[in-house]
């Protein structure tokens, strides 16, 4: 039996999560008697009980020390800052904090897509466009590209939470090209390369810097933000075409209870699986949550048959680390073509993957969640009275068995004509 003395950050409990317990272990190997000044990104949760007197206590305690700060509140019962492993140390137990998570880095995880899929098909059959629904897709930003702004700019909302711009932009170009694959109109492609929704409107809320990546807190905020502008600009939709990797329950995970708290508000919630596959137990966060609607990414061969399709092999597979069953729908996300984001990073790092110079051609889980997005707002065109279980219901029961998964392949078709009736709805003709 090891006789070794555990360190206090190993015998903190809950109070530490595993990700930020890793990265103490890591700056202790560097710094055995932790005098180092470095600091690390942390969001300090707050206790049900905690009130205004305790939490000042506890941002007193912190700025007593010069290199650390909690500066900036999340929601209600949250704060983010940077803090020494001294300082995590000192305020681990303080009376107002429940946990302290790492705020760890998260990532950025249409050619035949839209026409396999059925979209096209209730675009020119019944004339689902996805008109007055808004997604929030929450990426590296979106570029006013023509397929978005042209005939009418269907940009109706832009949040920055990195460079605090007012103007939509997209430096990075990921974002611009998830919003195609939900909405774009193929307007400089002849209709060639048109999504799922092409006049539903788009919230962009960029949260990834140029580089496509960013920090667990600055998502939250974006989540947070969609949220609060639920009803302004009729957000039904959010589409997270990004992920960290998931180290615990979806409870206790900051990312899940977010999203969550946004799917109990109305807000259907499409998140990526992950580019971690074929390996079991790779879904990321904040697809791990059972509520939301996990989007796993198909090869479907660039044909319009299904026959010839199959589950990516990049695709994250389940079950979540709570063994639950994921993802629960698969969607086109192979050699998609979608909108170029001029001068962006992938513009500049993926030049050969340029089509036309106004589109671009991207793989991933990233690709395929715009795509289920843009589903789901023709689904809340043909019946608006929808809630987002009605919605992950309805793309789980009719999606197509063809893949050598529990779920299967959206089928837009029969979704809609199963949205369209559900509850007794009918669209008033128009």
């Amino acid at each position: 039996m090891s006789n070794r003395k555990r360190v206090w950050f190993e015998e903190a409990g809950r109070r530490l999560d595993p990700g930020l317990v890793e990265q103490l272990r890591m700056k202790r190997k560097e710094d055995p008697y932790e005098t180092s000044k470095e600091r690390l990104p942390v969001i300090v949760y707050y206790s049900k009980d905690s009130d205004d007197n305790k939490k000042k206590d506890l941002f007193t305690a912190c700025q007593a020390d010069n290199n650390s700060k909690l500066d900036k509140d999340i929601g209600r019962m949250a704060s983010r800052g940077n803090l020494t492993p001294q300082m995590i140390k000192q305020i681990k137990d303080h009376e107002s904090v429940d946990r302290i998570f790492y705020d760890r880095p998260v990532t950025a995880l249409l050619d035949v897509a839209s026409r396999q899929i059925g979209s096209v098909e209730l675009q020119e059959s019944a004339g689902l466009t996805g008109k007055d629904v808004t997604i929030s897709v929450i990426d590296s930003g979106v570029h006013p590209h023509s397929d978005l702004t042209e005939t009418s700019n269907r940009i109706v909302a832009f949040k920055d939470f990195i460079n605090d711009e007012e103007k939509p932009y997209d430096d990075n170009g990921h974002g611009t090209h998830c919003a195609g694959d939900a909405a774009g109109n193929g307007q400089q492609s002849d209709g060639l390369y048109i999504g799922p929704a092409p006049e539903a409107s788009i919230v962009g809320v960029k949260v990834l810097d140029e580089n496509g990546s960013g920090r667990l807190s600055t998502i939250i905020e974006g989540i947070e933000w969609s949220i609060s502008n639920k009803d302004e600009y009729n957000i039904r939709i959010i589409s997270l075409s990004l992920g960290a990797q998931a180290f615990e329950s979806f409870r206790d995970d900051p990312l899940s209870i977010s999203v969550e708290e946004a799917w109990h508000k109305g807000i259907v919630v499409c998140a990526a699986a992950g580019n971690s596959g074929p390996e079991q137990t790779t879904i990321s966060t904040p697809a791990i949550n059972p509520f939301i609607i996990t989007v796993g990414s198909t090869m479907d061969q660039n044909t319009k048959e299904r026959s010839d399709d199959h589950i990516a092999e990049y695709s994250s597979r389940g079950p979540t680390v709570d063994s639950f069953v994921k993802p629960d729908i698969y969607a086109p996300g192979t050699d998609i073509i979608s909108l170029l984001a001029p001068d962006s990073a992938l513009e500049q790092e993926l030049p050969e993957q340029v089509v036309d110079e106004n589109y671009l051609q991207l793989s991933g889980t990233s690709m395929a969640t715009p795509i289920c997005a843009g589903v789901v707002a023709q689904m809340l065109e043909a019946n608006p009275n929808l809630s987002p279980n009605d919605i992950k219901s309805i793309l789980k029961s009719t999606s197509e068995p063809v893949l050598n998964d529990v779920w299967g392949y959206i089928e837009a078709g029969s979704a809609v004509e199963m949205a369209t009736n559900y509850t007794g709805y009918q669209k008033a003709a128009k």
